[in-house]
Formats: structure tokens, C-alpha cells, sequence
């Protein structure tokens, strides 16, 4: 009886958890219907017999009506999460998904355990300097049951310093986790800069906070230079090698992964015009200006800001490449989305595409992507941070193969109730 007890206590504790607040609420009706559509992708793409399809959907029905979970096999899983990646109406780098390469972490579920693999993951990654995308995948959401997670959006991240005065030094949008951080221990160098990396912070199954020093090794940073304006080398500016994202759910088949930590590789752009730039993250580019010979501060010129950027992505891009790590400027990114686009539609299948991610921030207007009709129309499996923004949408798509007009009348509607009833949840 105290067992009991205490069960309903702990499942009552974690309902208002920060993870749980942003999983996605699915009956067992949606559940099952999104562990067949994905069961039937995985058959039809490994060209599973009649009879192996029939025997493992029965498998999952049954595991689905007893408990509300299943268990999916490492080929399943592989799969799934290299769907998600394809499916990403975020990601305009979608051209290699079938490359990435998954890593099977189900088994470790201490948050020492977890820090340990997220360092090697980004040694892995790292290489020789050319990024290897890889996904490691913890353990899913099982029932009432959750997980541990990683609470940092990302594993590496630079600290915000406010100053007496109110100034910020460091990346202004981390200012509450590097408040969490010192709460928890972490001391400020004595020295502080603006690129002084956060610990990880990860959540136990009980929702407790760990954290973990990145050791120094693990973080390949880029010192950003010029080879025509030496003076923005004297702006310090540098940001690290590995972009691994660790803040998103990963849902396959029904079954939510909220512990995936995922990387690709940088376009200049993610670093040049929105982290160094945008006015909740560096705003450096008066400085940038001025280090070009530019002046900020006239109104004669009103084009100065696109000037900068343009130099400032092509430090970026010259720094990078000078180190010998992996990156990809905008125009090239279009033109390989361009591709992944053509290559989905010869296949049969719709692209699910968010415009105003996928178009780049600098000269969109001549990047290919930017003329391209997009809906995202958010397919599962795939990624999301919070139920209420992406994961409200998410659900099986049918529209890639051929229905009767009064199905297509059927789904549409189905959709719409489905997220009513989402949001009325």
C-alpha cells in the first residue's frame, strides 16, 4: 500500500514538470495509428514479408492496449530517427538524412552516464574536422514514466555576465541559465569574457538538476579572422566547431524520445548573421563596421549593415575553412536543399518545409529557396520542443500516396479535429 502510495505521489510531482509540460498528449486512438503509419514505413522501406509486417504490428497492438508502450527494435529505431530528420520542416540541411548516424544510448539512463556520452558524441562528431552527424538516443518516455533529459538547449553554450552597470557580457539569451548554473555551483572565471562555456545541465527521472563541467578537450572552438580586414580579428570573437542540439524531443511511431542530442554542421549564416548580430545575442555588427572602415553612426549610408554582414560571413566562412572544419555558406545550402527537393519529389513524396527557416537571413532573395512554394504540414516521426508550437501539428501524413477524394476529405478534417482537441487539452 505504501508502494501505491508513493507511485501516485511521484506521477502527481512530475505532471508539473518542465518536461512534461511540453510532451505531447496523444489518446491510445492517435498512439496506435501513429505506431502503424510508422510500421508500415519501416516495412516498406526494408521490404518486410506480409508476414512479418502482420506479426510485429500485432506485437506493438497488443504491448499499446496493455501498457501504452512499446519497445522499438535498433532497426526501427535507426530508422525513426533518421525519418525525424527528414521530415524537419526546420532544417534546410536535410540532403544527407539517410548518412546520420545513430547511436543506440536506451541503456544509460544515469545523468553521469548521459554527460559521459554527450562528451564523446562531440568528440565523435569533431573528427579531423570534418563533422560526422550523429544522434544519440536515451531512453524514451514509458507511460507516466519519464526519462532522464538534458535541460541545456545545447551542449555547448556561452555565458551571459551582467555587469553593475546592466551591460551584458557574453550571449544574452543564456542570461537565466547561467543564473541556474551559479545556483547550482558553477563559478565565473574571475577574468569574465564573452565566450565562457555553461556547464550541461541534466534532469534525473526525479526531475533533479546535475551538472557537468564540458571538459576543455570537447570544445573545438574557431577563433574568427579576416584576410582582408585584420581588425575584426581583434574583436575576439570565435564560436565552437560542433552545433549539437540537445533541447528537442525526438517522437517516433507514438513513443517520445526527450533525450536525443543531434548534430549537423554550421552554415556561416547561424553564426555570422544571427548569433553574432541579432540584438539578443552579441549585436556586434557596429563594431564589425567599424573594423571594416564602415560607419554605423550616419544615416548617409544606409546599406552599412548589409556590407558588414557580408564581410562578417565571409570571416566566418574563410575561418572556419582555414581550420579545416566542416561548414556550408547559404548559397550552397540552397542549392543542396534545392536537390534534397527534387530527389523527395522523384521518390514520391511531399516536403514538408517551413519558409521562414528554411530561406536564409543574408541575400534570400537569390538563394533558390526563396522562390519555392513550402508547407510544413508536419509529419511524424520528426522533432519538437513544446507541444503547444510544433508537436501541436504533428501528425501521420498521408498525402504522399494516392486516396480517393472523399479519404483526402477525411483526413482533412480528422487533422483539424486533432488539433482542436489538442488545444482545448
Amino acid at each position: 500500500m505504501y508502494m501505491i502510495r508513493e507511485r501516485w505521489q511521484r506521477a502527481d510531482a512530475l505532471q508539473g514538470s518542465p518536461l512534461q509540460r511540453r510532451l505531447r498528449r496523444l489518446s491510445a486512438m492517435e498512439k496506435k495509428e501513429e505506431a502503424r503509419a510508422f510500421l508500415d514505413a519501416f516495412h516498406d522501406a526494408t521490404s518486410a514479408s506480409k508476414a512479418t509486417r502482420q506479426a510485429r504490428w500485432s506485437e506493438v497492438r497488443r504491448e499499446l492496449s496493455r501498457s501504452g508502450h512499446y519497445e522499438h527494435t535498433p532497426e526501427e529505431l535507426a530508422y525513426g530517427a533518421r525519418l525525424s530528420w527528414r521530415n524537419n520542416g526546420r532544417c534546410i540541411g536535410r540532403l544527407m538524412w539517410e548518412s546520420l548516424d545513430v547511436v543506440d544510448c536506451r541503456h544509460l539512463t544515469d545523468p553521469a552516464q548521459i554527460a559521459g556520452r554527450v562528451f564523446s558524441h562531440l568528440d565523435e562528431a569533431h573528427g579531423d574536422g570534418r563533422i560526422r552527424s550523429i544522434i544519440s538516443v536515451f531512453a524514451p518516455v514509458r507511460g507516466a514514466e519519464l526519462p532522464a533529459w538534458i535541460e541545456s538547449s545545447q551542449a555547448i553554450q556561452y555565458a551571459a555576465h551582467v555587469q553593475a552597470d546592466g551591460r551584458v557580457v557574453g550571449d544574452r539569451q543564456n542570461q537565466e541559465m547561467t543564473r541556474i548554473a551559479m545556483s547550482l555551483g558553477w563559478r565565473q572565471p574571475v577574468l569574465e569574457g564573452a565566450f565562457d562555456p555553461l556547464p550541461l545541465l541534466v534532469r534525473d527521472k526525479n526531475d533533479r538538476r546535475h551538472m557537468f563541467d564540458i571538459p576543455p578537450a570537447c570544445i573545438r572552438e574557431v577563433p574568427i579572422t579576416h584576410p582582408a580586414f585584420p581588425a575584426i580579428a581583434g574583436l575576439g570573437l570565435r564560436w565552437y566547431s560542433v552545433p549539437l542540439v540537445t533541447g528537442h524531443i525526438m517522437t517516433i511511431g507514438g513513443i517520445d524520445y526527450p533525450c536525443a542530442p543531434f548534430n549537423g554542421f554550421y552554415m556561416a549564416t547561424e553564426i555570422a548573421s544571427r548569433d553574432f548580430v541579432d540584438r539578443k545575442r552579441y549585436d556586434v555588427l557596429p563594431q564589425v563596421a567599424r573594423a571594416i572602415g564602415i560607419s554605423p553612426d550616419t544615416k548617409d549610408d544606409p546599406l552599412w549593415k548589409d556590407r558588414a554582414l557580408t564581410e562578417l560571413n565571409a570571416a566566418v566562412l574563410h575561418s572556419y575553412g582555414q581550420a579545416g572544419i566542416t561548414i556550408v555558406d547559404h548559397h550552397s545550402a540552397s542549392d543542396q536543399f534545392m536537390t534534397f527537393h527534387r530527389r523527395e519529389q522523384a521518390a514520391g513524396r511531399c516536403v514538408a518545409a517551413d519558409w521562414r527557416w528554411i530561406v536564409p537571413p543574408q541575400a534570400s532573395a537569390s538563394c533558390d529557396v526563396f522562390h519555392l512554394r513550402m508547407r510544413n504540414f508536419h509529419p511524424v516521426p520528426n522533432f519538437y520542443r513544446d507541444r503547444g508550437d510544433e508537436g501541436l501539428r504533428m501528425m501521420p501524413w498521408y498525402g504522399d500516396r494516392h486516396r480517393r477524394r472523399g479519404l483526402v476529405w477525411l483526413d482533412r478534417i480528422l487533422r483539424r479535429w486533432k488539433i482542436w482537441k489538442r488545444m482545448a487539452g
